[in-house]
């Protein structure tokens, strides 16, 4: 999804020294630097981003198409597309993606549940190309 179209903008920021007790929905992207208590999701099928800076923390549940995470997150992660976890990030509860990307030094403490939604469906062109080469 993300890798030829380009990333929806940041459109709104929850800035350092904000506290938000609530749950949140968002449209595009998000960028979390303060406190959220509470639930985050994004609202249309537009996508989404959500950006959890290094000062950040969430206790609640997460759901949008790319989540960036370098702070700390308490609750379960639902990345429809892509979860990129940085090297401060620190996640306690489970996490399901599409794809993963683990910076060394972030911390999960869940289970990690790949979104495999067509799991047997199409071959991946380097087994293929393997395959057909013996």
């Amino acid at each position: 999804m993300f890798g030829k179209k380009a990333q929806p903008p940041i459109k709104s920021l929850i800035a350092h020294g904000t506290r938000v007790e609530g749950n949140l929905k968002f449209t595009e992207g998000l960028r979390i630097d303060g406190e959220v208590v509470g639930d985050v999701r994004s609202l249309t099928e537009e996508p989404s981003m959500l950006v959890i800076s290094e000062a950040a923390v969430v206790q609640g549940e997460i759901h949008a198409d790319h989540v960036i995470v370098n702070g700390t997150v308490r609750g379960p992660i639902h990345a429809r597309e892509l979860l990129e976890l940085q090297p401060k990030a620190r996640i306690e509860g489970d996490v399901s993606y599409q794809s993963l990307e683990m910076h060394q030094g972030a911390v999960i403490s869940g289970q990690l549940k790949p979104l495999n939604l067509n799991v047997g469906d199409e071959e991946k062109p380097l087994l293929k190309l393997a395959a057909n080469n013996h």
